[in-house]
């Protein structure tokens, strides 16, 4: 890799404010904030809206969606308009 030319790659707290939940990761964001982390440390702290923690899909609560029954309710809406 050439030098000089690459973000700063560092440890970094990631907070989901939602679900209350933070964790240590290595990334090149960057932050003013800080927070103290369990091991003593001050790391640059990045708020996030969403993680595995709030994310439907991974909690379980994620909707399926019936795109079956939607098609067939349009089609007996507007009839098969096999025009064209």
């Amino acid at each position: 890799m050439r030098k000089g030319i690459h973000p700063e790659y560092r440890p970094v707290v990631f907070r989901d404010r939602a679900a209350d939940y933070a964790f240590l990761t290595r990334s090149t964001m960057t932050s003013e904030r800080t927070i103290e982390w369990e091991d003593g440390r001050t790391y640059p702290v990045v708020d996030v809206e969403i993680s595995n923690v709030s994310h439907p899909f991974y909690t379980g609560t994620a909707r399926v969606m019936d795109t079956a029954g939607r098609v067939e309710r349009f089609e007996r809406r507007y009839g098969n308009g096999g025009g064209a």
